[in-house]
C-alpha cells in the first residue's frame, strides 16, 4: 500500500468524481483509476461504486476511508509543523465554530491571526458539536470552539470549558414587541433557532419552560448566523442568541435587543480537539487568540 493511493482515496472522496480529483491533484484520471484499482486488488474489496452522485465509497470503502483520511491528514499536519516550527507560515488551519466564537472571538483573534501567519490558508466550518465530531476524530478539523454539547465527547477527544455564557432575545429594529420586559410578555411571538440540529428547538423550549411558560412557536430553523441575521431583519421572527450578538456590528443598524428582566442562561462554550496529538504552531496559535478573546 502506498501513501498517494490513500492520497487519491481521499482526494475521490473529497471532490466525489474522478475529475474533480485528478484537477486537484494535477494527475491524469488513468493513473487514478489504476491507483485505486490496486488499493482494492490489496484489499480484496471494491471501494467505490458508480451512480449519478458519481464516485460513492461501499461500505467496505467507508470504512477504510477513515483510517485512510486520518493517515493523510496526520502526514500533513506533519509536514506543516515541521515548516512551522522552522519559521515557515505556510499550511491550513480547520476551525469549527458555532455561532459565538464567529461573533464574540473570532472578529479580534482573526487580524492578529492574519499578522503571524499570512501564509496560512484559514478554513471555518461553522456548525456544531457533535456534528463535526468525524471531522475532529479523522484529522479535517483541528479543533472546536462552541457551544457545549449534551453528549460526552467521543473517545480520543477531549473537551475544555472556556467559560459559561447568557443570552439575549432579538429582533428586527422596530419590533412590535420591542417594549417587552419579561419572557411572558413575547410568548404571542414566533420564533427561529439558530441551527437545523433538533436540540436548539428542545434548548429554546427548555428555556421557555425553566420559566413556567408555554411553548414558543418555533417557525424558521435556521443553519447559519446568516440565515438569523436575513430572517430577523426581514420578518417580526424573535431569537435567543448569545450575547454577543449585541456586539456584532453588522447586525446594529438592523436588529435590536429586547431586554428582558430574566436571565437566560446560555450553553456553556467549549474547546475540543484530538488527545492524542498536538496541534500544528498555527492551530494552536489561533485557538490561543480564541481564549484570549473568549469573554472580552
Amino acid at each position: 500500500m502506498k501513501l498517494n493511493q490513500l492520497r487519491d482515496l481521499v482526494a475521490i472522496v473529497e471532490r466525489g468524481s474522478l475529475r474533480g480529483a485528478a484537477r486537484h491533484l494535477e494527475v491524469a484520471q488513468s493513473g487514478l483509476t489504476r491507483s485505486i484499482r490496486d488499493l482494492e486488488r490489496e484489499l480484496g474489496s471494491p471501494l467505490f461504486e458508480r451512480d449519478v452522485r458519481g464516485m460513492v465509497l461501499t461500505p467496505m470503502g467507508r470504512l477504510f476511508y477513515q483510517r485512510a483520511s486520518s493517515a493523510v491528514n496526520e502526514l500533513r499536519r506533519g509536514r506543516e509543523e515541521m515548516e512551522q516550527a522552522q519559521g515557515g507560515t505556510q499550511g491550513t488551519v480547520v476551525a469549527g465554530l458555532s455561532i459565538m466564537p464567529h461573533l464574540g472571538m473570532l472578529p479580534a483573534a482573526l487580524r492578529h491571526f492574519r499578522q503571524r501567519f499570512p501564509g496560512v490558508v484559514l478554513k471555518v466550518i461553522e456548525g456544531l458539536y457533535p456534528a463535526i465530531e468525524p471531522g475532529l476524530r479523522n484529522g479535517t478539523i483541528d479543533f472546536y470552539v462552541g457551544a457545549v454539547s449534551q453528549a460526552e465527547p467521543a473517545p480520543g477527544l477531549v473537551s475544555e470549558v472556556l467559560l459559561q455564557n447568557t443570552r439575549i432575545v432579538v429582533g428586527r429594529t422596530g419590533h412590535p414587541l420591542a417594549s417587552a420586559k419579561s419572557l411572558k410578555e413575547l410568548t404571542s411571538a414566533e420564533w427561529a433557532t439558530p441551527s437545523l440540529d433538533v436540540n436548539a428547538a428542545e434548548d429554546l423550549t427548555a428555556v421557555f419552560a425553566r420559566f413556567k411558560l408555554p411553548p414558543p412557536s418555533i417557525k424558521l430553523q435556521a443553519h447559519s448566523a446568516m440565515s438569523v441575521l436575513v430572517a430577523l431583519g426581514s420578518t417580526d421572527l424573535l431569537a435567543m442568541l448569545p450575547r454577543q450578538w449585541a456586539d456584532f456590528s453588522m447586525g446594529q443598524k438592523t436588529l435590536g435587543v429586547i431586554t428582558v428582566r430574566e436571565r437566560l442562561v446560555a450553553p456553556d462554550i467549549v474547546f475540543v480537539r484530538r488527545a492524542d496529538l498536538p496541534l500544528t504552531p498555527a492551530a494552536e496559535h489561533l485557538s490561543d487568540l480564541l481564549r484570549r478573546y473568549a469573554d472580552a
